[in-house]
């Protein structure tokens, strides 16, 4: 059935509220999809068979759920006959009550039919979706998926494709400057001996190979590294897992000139060698005069 929806080029994604729709039509979005939400059910014809004629927009996924429901009634003719002029499929999320309204409790927004009792609101939608549940190609029960391993599961099961490599970017900085707000990791080498101290040192950047040198050479540095390498090798992996694209690590010394810089290169050098998707920006470096 996964391979069938490969091959089509116009999707309707569905099912439950909380079920992982918005997550779903991200994950069909960032595969090369033309995504539409809430479309109105009259106008599904419509798009599709503009779609087939404009560039760029010849894959379609349209979200549809319970916010349509004034046309639900017309959902299932509709459905049948697009089968028969159009090549479309029907994907169908669910959950379990318990699942879905614990999401509702962690994100705090209103049910679409009402907030007052929200199991009461779940159990009527359940219903009220029971024939496009039936018209459904793919039905898929989401309530043990975090919203990263559905993304993951639709991108791989029905989209045929290999996430995305993970990007690290080191980022070398300065305090004095602030330290940068995209930043996921941070690390503090304040604590290593400070080139800017040295005579004929001071002038020169992090990444120049005498100051680079001195950093090294530390023992504090050493044992630094030798104790960061292992943590990056057992965190990285869960990044990746999560479905992270970026991974931004920030290396952070007292102006960004030196210290950081010359670890931010360092690092990069075994990550490269580990075969990871590396940049390096440094923040706060000047070159030397």
């Amino acid at each position: 059935m996964a391979s069938s929806i490969n091959q089509t080029s116009s999707i309707i994604l569905t099912g439950m509220s909380g079920a992982g729709k918005t997550v779903a039509l991200n994950a069909f979005e960032d595969s090369g999809y033309y995504c539409v939400d809430n479309l109105p059910m009259t106008l599904i014809g419509k798009m599709i068979s503009l779609s087939k004629n404009t560039p760029g927009r010849s894959k379609l996924a349209i979200g549809v759920d319970i916010r349509e429901r004034k046309n639900w009634k017309n959902f299932s003719d509709s459905v049948e006959s697009l089968k028969r002029k159009k090549k479309i499929k029907i994907i169908f999320l669910e959950a379990t009550d318990k699942a879905i309204i614990r999401r509702f409790k962690e994100t705090r927004r209103p049910h679409p039919l009402g907030h007052k009792d929200l199991k009461k609101a779940v159990q009527r939608e359940a219903k009220l979706l029971s024939p496009i549940r039936q018209e459904a190609d793919t039905i898929i029960d989401t309530s043990t998926f975090t919203p990263h391993q559905l993304r993951r599961h639709i991108t791989e099961s029905f989209l045929k494709k290999v996430p995305r490599e993970m990007s690290i970017n080191l980022v070398s900085f300065g305090y004095k400057y602030g330290i940068p707000t995209d930043a996921d990791l941070l690390f503090d080498v304040r604590f290593l001996p400070n080139p800017y101290f040295i005579q004929g040192l001071r002038h020169f950047p992090g990444t120049s190979p005498k100051v680079k040198k001195f950093v090294l050479s530390q023992e504090q540095t050493t044992e630094f590294l030798n104790k960061l390498y292992p943590l990056l090798d057992f965190i990285i992996p869960y990044y990746k897992q999560e479905g992270r694209s970026y991974l931004t690590i920030g290396i952070g010394c007292t102006g960004g000139m030196h210290r950081s810089p010359a670890i931010a290169l360092e690092i990069a050098r075994i990550l490269k060698k580990k075969k990871l998707k590396t940049t390096i920006a440094n923040r706060d470096m000047k070159e030397s005069s």
